[in-house]
């Protein structure tokens, strides 16, 4: 065991919480090796601590009733006290201590769970620390602005949409370049052979807007990599109909006559089809789009179909056609 004062008093300021005090007649003699001869937590993180020669301890505040122990430790061996500073814990929506019950993880979960580098370090920097009312802080920012007398002394809730709402900010604001660089791995991940098909940092660009995370992000971008099995069931339902072969059939011929594969050159071929047919960009647009997608929803049609590509982009027209006349058959 270690054997404690009996008197005075353990004072240490708190860089976070200021001046603390512990009265020494409330501290123990602590045990510092175990029966099997194995040193313990509050002997070896002092040990650790004096022979990497730190100056600064930043640890969660359910480590303060720690600290007297340490210190007394640190004294009787004549090493240098470094500055202390305990951070507030970290709380769920609920209010209780963040937990696995919370759905807290490890950091490599974020990720895999989608999340760039720079959005997770600028949402854990703000939380419980604040400079003004700036939100957006890059790493240089942060290495800059940041000191522990301006950290909160009350727990902060860990906040996931809030980490969302930073995450598509990163998505877009950072370089596509390198937001690409991150997709890839999560491309990787579901086994999506991208060397047919457009780059990925036109991913990026294409749909950047719509996704909150690269995982989401690499989900979404399957269809313009991989042949799809079946339509989105609602998606076709309203707009794979009869009424849809005219327009499919239209421009499908206005694409095929194409030789020079541009996001202009698509575009003037839908319009151009909705104008001679006499209907709204959506009655060609929208068949267009589940057919050469398989859901309801992506990015603009020009620029979808240019990144599909026109062989591809032409076989699934062809596909959706064939699908209408099975459900016509059917009926």
């Amino acid at each position: 065991r270690f054997r404690n004062p009996q008197e005075g008093s353990v004072i240490f300021d708190d860089k976070i919480r200021g001046p603390i005090e512990f009265s020494n007649q409330e501290l123990d003699d602590l045990i510092i090796r175990r029966t099997d001869g194995s040193p313990t937590y509050n002997f070896c993180v002092v040990i650790d601590d004096w022979d990497m020669e730190i100056t600064h301890v930043i640890r969660g505040e359910d480590h303060i009733n720690n600290t007297p122990r340490q210190i007394n430790i640190l004294k009787a061996l004549g090493a240098p006290v470094p500055e202390y500073a305990h951070v507030s814990m970290i709380l769920g929506d609920d209010g209780k201590k963040l937990s696995k019950r919370h759905g807290a993880v490890g950091v490599m979960q974020y990720r895999d769970d989608g999340y760039l580098p720079e959005a997770l370090l600028n949402y854990l920097v703000r939380l419980g620390w604040s400079h003004g009312d700036q939100e957006i802080f890059s790493i240089e920012e942060m290495t800059q602005l940041f000191t522990l007398d301006a950290v909160s002394k009350s727990a902060s809730a860990f906040n996931t949409e809030k980490l969302q709402w930073l995450n598509h900010h990163y998505i877009n604001s950072l370089p596509p370049e390198q937001v690409a660089v991150h997709l890839s791995w999560h491309v990787e991940q579901l086994g999506i052979d991208t060397r047919n098909g457009p780059e990925l940092v036109e991913i990026v660009k294409l749909l950047g807007e719509r996704c909150k995370t690269l995982k989401e992000m690499a989900e979404s971008c399957r269809y313009f990599y991989e042949e799809f099995d079946a339509f989105d069931v609602d998606a076709a339902k309203k707009h794979l109909r009869p009424i849809a072969r005219q327009p499919l059939e239209a421009v499908k011929v206005k694409l095929a006559a194409i030789t020079e594969w541009t996001t202009e050159n698509v575009h003037n071929a839908i319009q151009g089809t909705a104008d001679e047919l006499g209907v709204g960009m959506g009655k060609v647009g929208m068949p267009l789009r589940v057919a050469v997608t398989g859901v309801g929803q992506s990015p603009g049609m020009d620029v979808t179909v240019h990144a599909i590509g026109q062989a591809r982009t032409l076989a699934r027209i062809d596909k959706a056609l064939a699908f209408i006349s099975e459900r016509e058959a059917q009926q």
